[in-house]
């Protein structure tokens, strides 16, 4: 095998609960990530020159070192030092610095797919605690589904998978850093905490009503102060329909989970028309087989 070719999922977070800060800067989280059918193309291409080259369709993103893709092919030539190098093509769908694990998707893909390509022969196991190395998303990244995320988001524990619906992500104009975000949070005091253990019970219920009215993300009221817009995407796909709304991660990116498609799609016509977002998408939740490894 000389090249291939992987979708790198993008996530949403059903709950999201921060629970303390570590004295290394990293928050212990509590959470319940969700894959949805949005992605980034990833094509990893072996190359005889020992070197990495990445390219990609926004000129926005940096393609050295910097790039977390790169980062992952690098931990794995420099670990493993095979010959010659490798060229990773990303085509990006997933909104960029928008709470969806878009890097962080890449990230995985390309240590799944270096990792079949060269033939390195490791399991998931020993992809994710390689993964975390990267980013504290990765290790989910690779596993996708519906799982809770624990400790800094490394503590993976599958879930019941999410009932079918249908979600409809709209991204507004605005990039929020995940950084500034935390560290607003941590200069007040958390009073009101996502019910993460209603949502886990709506699972195992397969209840998506009982999910979608446990919504709940800590860091909303601290992104919603500099990004006002997320309150109106979230009461606009709420009017059409929506059983319910919130922002993904660190924002600014928010979903609405609907029963009817139709009723999605009206919504995100709505939202471009207000102006609210440009980037929105109608896309439906993802679930994973557990008893084989990840495609």
């Amino acid at each position: 095998m000389e090249r291939i070719q992987l979708k790198a999922l993008g996530k949403i977070n059903l709950g999201l609960d921060v629970l303390g800060r570590r004295e290394n800067g990293y928050h212990d989280v509590r959470m319940v990530m969700q894959t949805v059918y949005l992605y980034d193309e990833v094509t990893i291409e072996k190359k005889e020159e020992p070197k990495i080259q990445v390219s990609t369709n926004l000129t926005f993103l940096p393609t050295d070192e910097s790039n977390i893709a790169y980062k992952a092919a690098r931990l794995l030539l420099d670990e493993f030092r095979p010959e010659g190098g490798v060229k990773i093509c990303l085509k990006k769908h997933i909104p960029v610095a928008a709470g969806m694990a878009g890097g962080s998707a890449d990230a995985a893909a390309v240590l799944f797919g270096m990792n079949r390509l060269f033939g390195f022969q490791l399991n998931m196991e020993e992809l994710k605690k390689r993964g975390v190395l990267l980013g504290a998303d990765v290790p989910y990244c690779l596993m996708r589904g519906t799982v809770l995320a624990e400790g800094i988001g490394e503590i993976l524990t599958p879930l019941p998978p999410m009932p079918k619906c249908h979600v409809l992500i709209a991204k507004p104009p605005v990039s929020i850093s995940t950084k500034t975000i935390y560290e607003k949070l941590d200069s007040r005091e958390i009073t009101a905490h996502p019910d993460i253990d209603g949502i886990i019970r709506g699972l195992e219920e397969q209840n998506v009503k009982a999910v979608a009215d446990k919504l709940g993300n800590v860091l909303e009221t601290v992104t919603e102060e500099l990004c006002p817009v997320i309150s109106r995407i979230k009461g606009e796909m709420k009017q059409a329909g929506a059983m319910n709304a919130m922002m993904s991660g660190s924002g600014p990116t928010v979903f609405g989970l609907f029963k009817e498609r139709s009723a999605a799609r009206k919504a995100g016509e709505r939202i471009r028309q207000a102006g609210l977002a440009r980037q929105v998408y109608t896309t439906t939740i993802h679930n994973v087989r557990r008893n084989r490894r990840n495609d």
